[in-house]
């Protein structure tokens, strides 16, 4: 810029393409770079996860999703998201057995639950609650100290389960059920959910392993708006829970987290298959605001991996609980079904 040159370091990616570090750029040009949505810009050095969208390749420290969440469970994940190896057996009951001892929130925190209406949306009461396990934990607040991160670590992943089954439980007007020790993760959760206390709740195995690949594929999506967003916040300092609550926030709109509700509302808006046709048009249409949810993405130009893992684990709970005919569900297979042919569709690359 006005004849200025400057030399930039190249790092070499550990897995895709180089990085160029632009750290001096400024000083000795007096130019910023311009990239919205960081389309190609890296905001930190990270060895955690990889995706190829082009490729419709995602990896957790070089493993493929695909294998976690076929032979892998949730726990397991996190191990390797944290520690940056799959753990031995060792290795994998110490730290189940040290997650599932902060399972319990504190009890004084069921009475905030009263302050929502039961009709708040969940993300609010998720951002509030997270945000509040600060005022409970003081002991592991502390980021410049690698213990209490372990411990924070430790609890977030122990708690948000419990707090997520609380605001449920509370939205339906049923008692709270608190965790048990003996269940694993992903069927701690349904049990939280689901059960009362007036009569046992027996866990169905196909409806858990579908939970735990749930929690599999949300465990991380290397520098997305909520993880930046978490990240951001924690450049300032603050408290691990209060940064979670930040990510919360943020995961909540429907650019990002809130997709999933998007794509239900919806699915409500055509309300039966022979108004596809209208809503495909409205689509294509580039003056109609109308958009399809559920459909692309912005990181994958081929089929999301996650996606493909969740069809077939769809089908296996619909199989197990015997649903057939469900009009939403009509509605999403003959719209998928739709994106997979409709040339459009292909083109674009709007794959389900």
């Amino acid at each position: 810029m006005g004849g200025r040159q400057c030399v930039l370091d190249v790092h070499p990616g550990t897995t895709g393409p180089h990085a160029i570090d632009i750290g001096k750029l400024f000083d000795q040009t007096g130019a910023f770079t311009y990239d919205p949505g960081f389309t190609s810009t890296a905001s930190c050095d990270s060895t955690i996860t990889f995706i190829d969208g082009d490729a419709g390749i995602l990896l957790h420290r070089g493993y493929p999703i695909d294998q976690l969440a076929e032979h892998g469970d949730f726990l397991e994940v996190c191990y390797l998201l944290l520690y940056g190896e799959l753990p031995t057996k060792a290795q994998k009951d110490d730290f189940d057995y040290r997650v599932t001892r902060h399972t319990m929130v504190h009890e004084q925190m069921s009475r905030f639950f009263t302050g929502f209406r039961r009709d708040a949306h969940p993300m609010a009461v998720m951002c509030g609650m997270a945000g509040a396990l600060s005022a409970f934990y003081h002991d592991s607040t502390d980021i410049s100290d690698p213990y209490q991160r372990m411990v924070a670590s430790m609890r977030l992943i122990a708690k948000m389960p419990t707090i997520a089954a609380m605001a449920y439980k509370y939205h339906i007007g049923q008692a709270f059920i608190y965790p048990k020790n003996e269940l694993n993760f992903a069927a701690n959760f349904l049990h939280m959910c689901f059960a009362v206390p007036c009569e046992e709740y027996k866990i169905n195995p196909v409806l858990a392993r579908a939970m735990e690949r749930i929690f599999i594929l949300h465990a991380d999506h290397e520098q997305n708006a909520s993880t930046s967003t978490v990240r951001l916040a924690g450049s300032s300092g603050a408290n691990p829970f209060a940064c979670i609550a930040a990510g919360i926030a943020c995961l909540w709109g429907p650019a990002h987290g809130g997709a999933n509700e998007a794509a239900l509302n919806m699915l409500g808006e055509i309300g039966h298959v022979d108004h596809i046709p209208e809503f495909i048009a409205r689509a294509k249409d580039k003056n109609d605001p109308f958009r399809l949810m559920g459909f692309g993405h912005r990181v994958y130009k081929n089929y999301d991996p996650r996606a493909k893992i969740m069809q077939k684990t769809a089908h296996e709970v619909l199989g197990e609980l015997g649903i057939k005919d469900d009009p939403l569900l009509d509605i999403a297979m003959e719209l998928e079904k739709i994106a997979l042919t409709d040339p459009y569709f292909i083109e674009k690359k709007l794959y389900p």
